[in-house]
C-alpha cells in the first residue's frame, strides 16, 4: 500500500493528488492507494482518500505502507521516518498557490543534503519514474533502523538553528 498525505495546511496541493490518481489510473501504480488530501479540491477517481484523518488512522497508514508520500512539511516525513520508512517528499510551491512561499522546496533541499533520509521530487513529472525505482533508491539511505530518532530530531533542530 502507498499512503499519501498533503497535512492540513488550507491550500489545496491538487498537483501532487491528480499526479498520484493518475498514475493508479494508468497502471503506473499497481497497488492500493490511501490519500489524505486535506483541502485539495481534485475528486480522486482511482484511489481511496480521505480529506482529514484522526490520529489512529494516519499512525495506521505510515505503520502499514510501504511507501509514504508527503508534502513538504517536516511534521509529515518524520512520521514516516519514525516507522523506518524512507519518504518521498513532494514540496508544495508558490508557483502553484500551494502554499505562502517556497520555504518547503528550501527545507527539503536541506534535509535531503545534510540528513540523506528523505526521497525529494521537485518535478512531479519524475513521481511515477521514483516510484517505480524506491526500492533501489533507498539503499544505502539514511533510516530510522540504521539511526536513532534521538540523534535525528538532534541534528534536524541543528538543522533548523543555522537556518533561524
Amino acid at each position: 500500500m502507498i499512503f499519501v498525505t498533503v497535512g492540513t495546511h488550507e491550500q489545496p496541493f491538487n498537483r501532487l493528488v491528480k499526479t498520484i490518481d493518475n498514475l493508479v489510473g494508468n497502471g503506473v501504480i499497481k497497488e492500493d492507494v490511501i490519500v489524505q488530501y486535506g483541502f485539495s479540491t481534485y475528486k480522486l477517481q482511482y484511489c481511496k482518500g480521505y480529506p482529514m484523518m484522526d490520529y489512529n488512522e494516519m499512525q495506521n497508514s505510515f505503520k502499514e505502507a510501504r511507501i509514504v508520500i508527503t508534502h513538504g512539511g517536516p511534521s509529515s516525513f518524520i512520521e514516516a521516518l519514525q516507522y523506518g520508512k524512507v519518504p518521498i517528499v513532494v514540496p508544495r510551491r508558490l508557483k502553484y498557490s500551494e502554499h505562502v512561499n517556497d520555504h518547503q522546496v528550501d527545507f527539503v533541499k536541506l534535509i535531503a543534503k545534510k540528513m540523506n533520509n528523505i526521497i525529494p521530487v521537485y518535478d512531479i513529472e519524475n513521481l511515477g519514474q521514483t516510484i517505480r525505482e524506491y526500492d533501489k533508491l533507498i539503499k544505502g539511505m539514511n533510516t530510522s533502523e540504521k539511526s536513532n530518532n534521538l540523534k535525528f530530531n538532534n541534528d534536524l533542530e541543528k538543522i533548523v538553528n543555522e537556518m533561524i
